[in-house]
């Protein structure tokens, strides 16, 4: 048998980062690698006949790959249905296939997949046991530890403990009082002095009296010595105390048993209360005080070395907590495992397949360790063992962890606890423990009641008795009466007391009609500078998936985050869904673990670097269980958007916000992960468009909690109203214009309004309005001069009325006025017309008028006369 490391394909920088990656042989059995290099165990073998090849295998983390197959001396890969290992979780199991004549070679292979900080648990193997082979001439003697008592035996049997041989032995010899050895030993070692960490307490169960007392125990198997130097003592029992009390929903009988109260009744641990009229008991289980292990619990302690369950010792109760005792060595499990056989969720939850929530689990503990103890939590489904929902590594203060259960069915939840994961079987940390203070189920069918709380009176004979509320039905306390939450609200199922359990939906959201939760309908609408926009996202609601840039581990394994996105779900159906097929969807039959959730992240190993035939796709985790809501604000529910993690350039339109939350918590993200989707109107990313992340977080988050991503897309665009095109008019040809309508560039629109069709109108040309301009203004140029004359001639009569004033004014008093002219009759005309027939030019006309004319001594202008063109002489005038 041979191992060795394969290193092509794998984006090493060199295969020095692979040389110390190969199976290592751990006694009676052999272990792989745990980083991401590749290892192979090779056995070759050549058969007479047909046979089969068997062999135990322990492969408790999917974080590793695990498969076996076989090839024949042509290098072809014989036709193995179970190429792929399924996980075992906590116990080996064995596998079995049929070989062909001739040569076999046999491939156990295994890559690890770290990107977590911690380094995944190794795969076991053992007892590798072929069929088929040649008959051998002759027989090899049993190795030290081992033995065969018969003659012919095909397989040698294992010294039990405090037992050795030596090579070829038919039996085992006892060690000496002083010294013990394990199992599969060839010699003795020396008992070390028994220490403090050498035995545990625990409580004896209340007596008659009501009393308890500490009580001190060896831990089993013993190895320590108490005669020798230096050992210390088993410590005396310690006196009686009162019995704590029972735990609430309970109450005590006969001082020293604690019952359930019956249905209908509460307690606070001391004696049962019947709930008062209109009220009913909330069910579920409470455990805070500890003196003997409740009958739903078991303990037990795997061991590792003997792949067996110990049921003596496990989990050892201690009044306010119960912690972990010790094993066999240190490498083994403590297991402690609390069995619910349903749920009872109100009816409000079961009626309506959307809420997830059935109940809850909630538990309270604390680690003190001095090693890398490590603490599991782990969930099972209908009789199935479950997978790790959480860990925890190394010291760890006084905590509180919740989890979500989302199935009603029978559910199994364990805590394991390991002191150390290293190879040995001595106990160096038995003083590392893990402690759990409280253990709190909700909605447990058959459950006991701590309180009541108010309930609707039904309409029945007797009408005390208490009725479910119709789903989306608030309880008015002071009526026992049910009413409908408002519109655009859902209902707090575990709360539904007041109509402030009622609670309002999100921006951009409503309620369903059962009111149970609230969801967007893929539209959005928003106002801004007396323009409104309307969204429509509908193209975008179905799965769409994003993948991050490559990242490398610290072995150089290329691996990337593929994240499924269903943007607004199906009112409130979630869309998105992430699957783990590390090896079970590779066997047929199998059930791999699938996450459904509006977003969703897996680990994704791509089969070119892996070499397999499909991606693999491990480590589903759930980012948005719930839509708060839709909005164009940065910050909703304490979840901030920043805005200069995805600049806007020069795009006006404001980015339509998603804001989601995870009620999946963790040890980084005590309040559970959040995510927020920017929806930015791209015209040139049509269809799909592009979904990136923040340029300095190319996984879509930085701290691990918070998730950002911008989705950018010409289905984000709002849609099209007449603010959004513009009309433009042709030239006027032949008195026809035609009016033609284009959008506003660059469009940022889409759907919505289409644009109207062109239209033709009847115009008039230029050359028309030319002449009418013409014509107007010659009209003008005429009216301008008539007037000007008119009031020329205004002027002039002025002008000789004040002339003769001035004349009349200088006359002495006792004159007369002269005559005017001679043969003049009344009126002034005369003289105006005299002026009018001197030829005079218009401009001596003026001149004549605007200055002073030149007087006679006796006070008269002299005005010339010239002889008419007509003849007419002085004599005639």
């Amino acid at each position: 048998m041979a191992t060795n490391l394969v290193s092509e394909d794998m984006n090493f920088d060199s295969v020095e980062n692979c040389t110390m990656s190969k199976w290592v042989p751990m006694g009676d059995y052999i272990a792989s690698n745990r980083d991401e290099c590749t290892a192979t165990l090779v056995y070759a073998v050549n058969l007479k006949q047909s046979g089969t090849v068997s062999f135990e295998y322990f492969y408790p983390d999917p974080n590793i790959y695990f498969e076996f197959y076989i090839q024949n001396d042509q290098c072809q890969a014989a036709d193995v249905d179970s190429r792929w290992m399924k996980v075992t979780e906590n116990e080996w199991q064995t596998n079995s296939v049929q070989l062909n004549r001739g040569n076999n070679v046999l491939y156990w292979k295994t890559t690890a997949f770290s990107v977590k900080a911690k380094l995944p648990k190794p795969v076991l193997l053992r007892n590798i046991m072929i069929t088929g082979v040649a008959y051998t001439s002759e027989c090899f003697p049993c190795n030290p530890g081992t033995y065969a008592s018969n003659p012919g035996t095909s397989v040698c049997s294992i010294c039990p403990r405090n037992t050795f041989t030596s090579k070829g032995a038919t039996g085992c010899q006892e060690c000496s009082k002083e010294q013990y050895s394990e199992p599969g030993s060839a010699s003795c070692m020396q008992r070390p002095p028994c220490t403090e960490k050498d035995y545990f307490y625990t409580h004896t169960p209340c007596n008659t009296d009501g009393q308890t007392q500490r009580m001190y125990k060896w831990t089993e198997p013993k190895i320590c010595s108490e005669d020798t130097e230096g050992a210390v003592k088993l410590p005396a029992s310690g006196t009686k105390t009162p019995c704590p009390p029972c735990n609430p929903g309970y109450f005590q009988i006969n001082s020293s048993v604690c019952e359930p109260c019956p249905y209908g009744s509460y307690s606070n641990g001391s004696v049962c209360t019947k709930c008062p009229a209109g009220t009913e008991p909330i069910l579920g289980l409470e455990y805070k005080w500890w003196n003997v292990l409740p009958s739903d619990m078991e303990t037990s302690i795997l061991n590792v070395e003997k792949d067996e369950y110990e049921k003596t010792g496990g989990w050892v109760v201690a009044e306010d907590h119960i912690f972990s005792g010790a094993g066999s060595s240190d490498r083994d499990y403590i297991i402690l495992t609390l069995n619910i056989a349903g749920f009872r969720p109100p009816q409000s939850i079961t009626q309506v397949s959307e809420n997830r929530e059935i109940g809850q689990l909630s538990f309270v503990f604390e680690m003190l360790c001095t090693e890398a103890c490590e603490l599991y939590f782990m969930v099972g489904m209908d009789g199935r063992s479950g997978g790790v929902v959480e860990s925890w590594v190394g010291q760890q203060d006084k905590q509180p962890y919740h989890y979500i259960i989302q199935r009603n069915s029978s559910v199994s939840f364990t805590w394991a606890f390991q002191r150390t994961s290293q190879h040995g079987t001595e106990r160096r940390f038995s003083g590392d423990i893990a402690k759990i203070y409280s253990v709190n189920v909700t909605n447990v069918m058959d459950g006991v009641s701590s309180y009541c709380l108010p309930c609707a009176l039904g309409s029945s004979d007797s009408s005390s008795l208490c009725t479910s509320c119709p789903p989306g039905n608030y309880i008015d306390k002071a009526s026992s009466s049910c009413f409908e939450c408002p519109v655009n609200t859902y209902l707090e199922s575990h709360r539904p007391y007041g109509k402030q359990a009622c609670v309002s939906c999100g921006p951009g959201t409503k309620s369903n009609q059962v009111h149970s939760l609230c969801y967007n309908d893929c539209k959005f609408i928003y106002k801004h500078d007396n323009r409104t926009f309307r969204y429509d996202f509908s193209a975008l609601k179905n799965a769409t998936s994003y993948s991050s840039a490559a990242s490398f581990t610290p072995k150089g394994l290329k691996y990337y985050r593929e994240f499924q996105i269903g943007l607004c779900g199906n009112k409130g159906t979630k869309l998105a869904t992430c699957i783990d097929n590390v090896t079970d969807i590779r066997i047929s039959g199998a059930d791999s673990k699938t996450v459904t959730s509006f977003i969703c992240q897996a680990t994704i190993v791509s089969s070119e670097v892996m070499g397999y035939k499909t991606v693999v796709s491990s480590q589903p985790v759930s980012l948005a269980d719930q839509l708060l809501g839709v909005t164009i604000q940065t910050v909703l529910n304490n979840i901030t958007s920043p805005e200069k993690i995805f600049p806007r350039g020069n795009n006006v339109l404001r980015d339509v916000i998603f804001f989601y939350r995870s009620t999946e918590t963790t040890q980084v993200c005590s309040t559970g992960r959040a995510t927020t989707i920017r929806m930015r109107c791209d015209p040139l990313k049509v269809g799909s468009g592009v979904i990136s992340a923040p340029s300095k977080c190319p996984e879509g988050t930085c701290d691990g909690c918070t998730f950002h991503f911008l989705w950018e897309s010409a289905e984000a665009c709002p849609l099209c109203t007449e603010m959004d095109f513009h009309e433009i008019a042709s030239a006027c040809i032949h008195g026809i214009q035609k009016t033609t309508y284009v959008w506003q560039q660059p469009k940022l629109c889409k759907d919505g309004i289409t644009l109207p069709e062109e239209t033709v109108g009847i115009c008039t040309t230029m050359d028309f309005w030319l002449k009418v301009g013409i014509a107007v203004g010659i009209c003008a140029a005429l009216l301008l001069i008539v007037i000007t004359c008119y009031f020329w001639k205004k002027n002039q009569k002025l002008e000789y009325k004040y002339s003769k004033l001035v004349i009349n004014a200088n006359m002495k008093e006792s004159e007369l006025p002269a005559a005017d002219s001679c043969a003049i009759m009344e009126g002034e005309d005369a003289e105006d017309d005299l002026i009018f027939l001197s030829k005079k030019t218009l401009f001596g006309k003026i001149k004549s008028f605007t200055s002073k004319a030149h007087r006679t001594s006796d006070g008269f202008d002299s005005v010339p006369l010239k002889p008419s063109s007509q003849g007419i002489t002085d004599m005639d005038l």
